[in-house]
């Protein structure tokens, strides 16, 4: 058994294409891929983000009622 770690990017399709060499022509493989999102350092939304939508458990907090929004603009 061997192990292939490599850092790829996904084409304009957004598929990664991946070619393994095995050096053994003619012979039967068990091929496991597990892709991990490469980390995103000091861009986007910090670890654990989305975890906190819906964790205000305190029954004394409430969102007021906004105003409507201006009619849109219409462009020709």
């Amino acid at each position: 058994m061997s192990s292939i770690v490599l850092q790829s990017r996904s084409g304009p399709d957004g598929k990664l294409h991946l070619e393994v060499p095995v050096g053994e022509p003619n012979s039967d493989f068990e091929v496991e891929v597990v892709v991990h999102p490469k980390a995103q350092e000091g861009r986007g939304w910090p670890p654990g983000y989305f975890k906190l939508f819906g964790s205000i458990d305190d029954e004394t907090f409430t969102v007021h009622l906004q105003p409507p929004l201006p009619p849109s603009v219409e462009f020709e």
